[in-house]
This record gives C-alpha cells, structure tokens and sequence, in this order.
C-alpha cells in the first residue's frame, strides 16, 4: 500500500474517533518552584510555517484559560540568529515562562530556554537536539524518518552577494509529510503560505539545551513520518520528559490543540508546585 494512503488512512481516523492521550514520565530532575501567577506561554512555530499554526485553537484556549502568551514569529534562519530574536522577546517578559515548540521550534527553544525565567519546556511534534546537535542530527539518528525524500531545496542571493540554500516542503508531499489529518481547507492554506527554511538553520548545532536542567514535555505524534519513533523515545528518556503519545500527524497544533492546552496546563501546575 502507498505510505500517503496510509497515513491518510490513519490520520482520518484519528480525527473521526480520538483515542485516550497516554503519559509516561521518565523522573529526572526537580519541578521548579515559581508561585501562584500564571506564567507567560510562548509559542515557536517550527520550518515551513508561520505563526498561523497555533491560531487553530491553541491561542483560543490559552485565551480562555486566562494564560497570559506571546506568538513568536520564528526567522528560520540559524538556531544562534532565531535563538537571538527570541532571547530578545524574552527580555520583554516579566515572571515565568513555558516555552511552546512546534517542529524545528525545539532546537530554537533547547537554545534560548537557559534563560532564567524559563520554568518549562513543551515539544509538540519537535526533536530535542542536545548540546552539539543538530535539527538534522535528530532526524538522521535512527532510520525510518522521510524529510530528505519530501523537500525541494532553492538557491537564493542577498543584495550583497551572499547565498544560501532554503528548504520547502514539495506541495505532493506535504499532507504526507507533515499533515495527513488536516482538513482539505486548511491543508491547503498550509502548502500555500509555507515559508522556506535556511538548510544551514536545519545543520546547526546547538550549544546547549535547557532540557538537561529544567522539565520538559514532550508531545510525540505516532503517525509522523518526519522524526523516527526511536528518536522520540531516545530523546525523551535522556531528557527525562513526560510523555503524551497521540495518534496524529506532525500536525499536533492544529489537529489536537485541546492537548495542547492541557499540556501547558499540566507544566504551569507542575512549576508552581
């Protein structure tokens, strides 16, 4: 059978009938102590995409909840030069944060997470590269992922004569790839509004991840052909996350934003205790 019918097949019938979100926590570390206030959310999209992903639910139900947040608008240019942008919005912030990623959002939020005000650490559908790795190192570690088969890359020129590479998601391939139980309407807005992605942003290590001292949550969607299975579950027990496994695509925003909000929930209550 062909993969894309296969992961069609699975993700329509995710969404048709939800099963329970399972938990594992592997113990490692302390809960950090933060008081009672609710702490800021703020959320990294991932490559190709933009801030639109978490306005499928997740901003809706973090405003209904009372969470005060921040949408951070992610340059996919390098982890150092993203991790920069987002260093200086923190700096905007008063009180605890938890910081929400989405895809290549967890090598930006593993780097800009050492800031003390960062209480916690989400990866919805994100790889969690240690110190010395890279978004690619996670997806090549162990075989099964399919990224490299569903891309085009596309040379660009700077006004001063730099260039570089950006990666898009060929448009066959992205229901596949990263969407398989999206609704044709908004998979479709997806591929047309997809914003490319530097290659180098994608092969540079990261010089450290606040996962090996602060919780983390991670958010690991079973039918997701970008990151092996096998890295989820090597990445989560180094890290000593809490797991939430969901029968979903790479998606996680926008299929299940509902667990999404539960998630910061259980972070915020597991920070303040």
């Amino acid at each position: 059978m062909n993969a894309n019918t296969d992961a069609k097949v699975g993700g329509s019938a995710q969404r048709r009938c939800r099963p329970p979100v399972f938990n594992r926590t592997f113990p490692k570390g302390q809960p950090v102590h933060t008081g009672s206030a609710k702490p800021t959310i703020v959320l990294v999209h991932g490559a190709v995409e933009d801030s639109s992903l978490w306005t499928h639910g997740v901003i809706q139900g973090l405003t209904r909840e009372g969470y005060p947040f921040k949408v951070f608008s992610n340059p996919l240019r390098g982890v150092a030069h993203d991790t920069a942008y987002l260093r200086s919005l923190l700096d905007t912030i008063e009180g605890p944060v938890i910081l929400v990623s989405h895809a290549y959002g967890g090598a930006v939020i593993g780097q800009a997470g050492d800031d003390p005000k960062v209480k916690g650490l989400i990866y919805a559908g994100s790889p969690m590269p240690g110190a010395g790795e890279s978004t690619n190192d996670c997806l090549e570690r162990f075989p099964g992922g399919d990224f490299g088969t569903s891309v085009d890359l596309v040379p660009y020129t700077l006004p001063d004569g730099t260039s570089g590479t950006n990666l898009v998601v060929k448009p066959e391939k992205y229901a596949y790839l990263l969407a398989a139980d999206v609704p044709e309407d908004k998979l479709a807005l997806m591929i047309a509004i997809q914003r490319p992605i530097s290659l180098a942003a994608l092969n540079e290590k990261l010089t450290s991840a606040a996962w090996t001292t602060k919780p983390s949550w991670q958010i690991r969607p079973l039918l997701d052909p970008v990151i092996p299975q096998a890295e989820f579950q090597f990445e989560a027990e180094r890290a000593g996350s809490q797991v939430i496994e969901l029968n979903s695509s790479h998606a996680i925003p926008i299929t299940f934003p509902e667990v999404v909000i539960d998630v910061i929930g259980q972070a915020a209550r597991a920070i303040a205790s």
